[in-house]
């Protein structure tokens, strides 16, 4: 029984190493036409079927940029000449912030042509192509490369998918992450909450209230039309969701999040939001509108409760409008009816006290009186939207590199719109509408500790402190003009400690490949064997790639934290492998893979080869430790940004050393 419940365990074990073998794009490649005659122009067609939440570089933008492009290779063949290079089909451009300049992508599908002069109809064409796949779930990148053959004779032959159709073996993604949907929703929820503290809706309740009174007193009458009323609400909104949803798709995401011309208007609409919270004009739909569908609302049954559920949504609107909008821009990407889902969720916060007056018109008694509270909601309100302006603009800024908006510039602004709200919190500011007070309330009070907290956090970026709970809002570091934290760095100040150590070799390849931090190491697996013997030290392994953007998302928020560096710098034989280097190797150096029987020849070839026969694994970041004679010391970890997790990580490989 033992045995047999260990193979069972083993079998368990094995699979579950398989299944992180990740090929998330599909590859098919075909010829326009079969049998060309001689001297007919054909092409050579890519399609490429991308998992979701997946996307491929393209191979039309600077490939010293970063990420790895997509790259084709043919050998030269009597029978054929190529015309010009391998067109993209409409990729997406963005500006890529980490990057720090712009990319094309593909989501979903890719298509590339290459177009081909025959020279005999007898022909033979053979190829290959290198991809790189990243995830936007979790920021993986993974590099692939296959072949394929075109030849005119058998025509078993004539085609050659690529061996990414193998089934089995993709990694599974839903649409959308379930967790960030919960928490769309339960942002649009609040700001339906926060919409019925302004001018415009907060005295629709005793109008409400006024509507519903005298409207069929008997109970079975009053909880239908109660319901209907709130459930009239919903639906106006949740339509509006529903009209844009096919326009709010993966692709479309990714157009509104990184091109410059849809994120500068976003940046003047929430502009022009903001300034209409702030009382300078009124956003406001036209007369005629509202005065009509009124009008309908006096009719009786439930047409005239619909009608007037119309009536509070086109009333309110010139407060609702900006909150609405600002919920649809964030809807934007992955899943289809996340806008419909989001105007659900903002629309029933607005629709339950309202039902609720509408059930129980006794409740008005209990309100506070209409005032200058009001208006205060509004302007609070209006700074947020302003101070989310400019994220649009600094996309913007950075794809076409006016230079406006640096790192410290857009701290600087922030800092300047927390402080005036906080000071109008303290009502050290008046904007038209406000009432004058005497006093601040303790609410005020609170809420201003809070923004003032805030404003003191950004201080210190303006010299370059990371700001790690900003880095999805702020510009790229490399932007900043006055980096004191990196200027005392480099002076010496906290010069990180080599860890290789003087019984060792010089590194390889160190010329151009480099660690971060100012970390010493190796990019060889044999150097580092080699010194981890001569220190008996355990040996990091970094499977990281040049192109890989979780890879310096860890290094720049988990390495550069000083329990994790002291113990990089000074416990660990650092080994960092570029999957994605091209150098190619001696022809001494070059082997034939066990695991897809390919000639590795490059630099990063072998090392993906080596992540993927010795640990079944593709993706990347990869951390491994390995003990002075190459055995595995814990499990591998991959990105993950909780310190605490992989301080425990390297304390558990240098533990399992100890022990040995």
């Amino acid at each position: 029984m033992r045995k047999i419940l260990g193979l069972l365990l083993v079998l368990f074990i094995a699979g579950a190493s398989n299944a992180q073998i990740i090929k998330p794009a599909t590859w098919k490649v075909s010829l326009s036409e079969t049998k060309p005659e001689k001297g007919q122009e054909i092409s050579i067609i890519y399609d490429v079927k991308i998992d979701q939440k997946w996307y491929l570089y393209s191979n039309d933008f600077d490939p010293d940029l970063g990420p790895t492009v997509t790259e084709f290779s043919f050998e030269p063949h009597e029978s054929y000449e190529l015309i010009g290079d391998p067109q993209p089909i409409n990729p997406k451009r963005k500006y890529d912030s980490l990057w720090e300049g712009e990319v094309s992508i593909f989501y979903e599908k890719a298509q590339f042509v290459q177009k081909v002069k025959i020279l005999d109809p007898s022909y033979v064409i053979k190829g290959g192509y290198s991809y790189q796949v990243c995830s936007d779930i979790d920021g993986k990148c993974i590099l692939f490369d296959d072949t394929f053959t075109f030849q005119s004779k058998g025509g078993s032959k004539s085609e050659k998918k690529s061996t990414d159709e193998s089934k089995g073996l993709l990694e599974q993604r839903s649409s959308t992450d379930a967790y960030s949907l919960a928490s769309f929703m339960l942002v649009a929820f609040l700001a339906g909450l926060a919409a019925l503290l302004t001018p415009c809706v907060f005295p629709m309740i005793p109008m409400t209230v006024t509507f519903f009174t005298g409207k069929d007193n008997h109970k079975k009458g009053r909880y239908v039309n109660s319901l209907f009323y709130g459930f009239s609400i919903i639906l106006i909104y949740s339509l509006i969701g529903l009209v844009l949803a096919p326009f709010m798709g993966p692709e479309t995401a990714n157009d509104l999040a990184t091109g410059w011309i849809p994120n500068l208007i976003f940046f003047t609409v929430f502009v022009v939001f903001a300034l209409s919270f702030f009382g300078l004009f009124e956003i406001t739909l036209p007369h005629k509108w509202v005065n009509s569908v009124d009008a309908m609302g006096d009719k009786g049954g439930l047409i005239g409760v619909f009608f007037m559920a119309m009536t509070l949504v086109l009333v309110s609107f010139s407060c609702t409008g900006p909150i609405v909008g600002s919920i649809l821009v964030e809807s934007a990407g992955g899943l289809a009816l996340k806008p419909v889902l989001g105007m659900v969720a903002f629309s029933a916060a607005f629709a339950i006290p309202f039902t609720l007056f509408a059930l129980f018109p006794n409740w008005l008694n209990s309100l506070p009186k209409s005032g200058g509270w009001l208006n205060s909601v509004k302007v609070v309100l209006g700074f947020v939207e302003l101070a989310l302006a400019f994220k649009f603009l600094s996309i913007a800024d950075q794809a076409y590199h006016w230079g406006l908006l640096d790192r410290e510039i857009y701290l600087g602004i922030w800092i300047v719109i927390f402080s005036f709200l906080g000071l109008y919190l303290l009502g050290k500011i008046k904007l038209p509408g406000d009432s004058d007070a005497s006093n601040v309330s303790v609410g005020r009070l609170i809420l201003s500790m809070i923004t003032f907290t805030f404003v003191v956090y950004m201080i210190p970026g303006l010299f370059g402190a990371p700001l790690k709970a900003m880095a999805g809002y702020l510009p790229p570091m490399s932007t900043h003009d006055f980096n004191l934290v990196e200027t005392i760095r480099s002076s010496g100040g906290t010069a990180p400690v080599t860890s290789v150590n003087e019984q060792c070799e010089d590194p390889l390849y160190d010329d151009f490949l480099h660690f971060p931090h100012g970390l010493k190491g190796y990019f060889d697996y044999e150097q580092a064997l080699e010194c981890a013997k001569a220190t008996n030290k355990p040996i990091f392994v970094d499977f990281t790639g040049h192109g890989c953007v979780n890879c310096r998302e860890m290094e720049a928020r988990v390495w550069s934290e000083q329990p994790v560096l002291s113990r990089l710098q000074q416990d660990f034989i650092l080994l960092a492998l570029y999957v994605d280097d091209k150098t190619e190797l001696p022809e001494n150096k070059w082997y034939t893979s066990s695991y897809d029987n390919k000639v590795k020849k490059t630099i990063g070839k072998q090392n993906a080869d080596y992540q993927i026969t010795r640990f079944n694994n593709n993706a990347q970041p990869f951390y491994v430790i390995l003990s002075p004679e190459g055995e595995l010391l814990t499990e591998p970890t991959a990105y993950d940004l909780n310190v605490d997790n992989f301080v425990a990580f390297l304390e558990k490989g240098k533990q399992a050393l100890r022990k040995r």
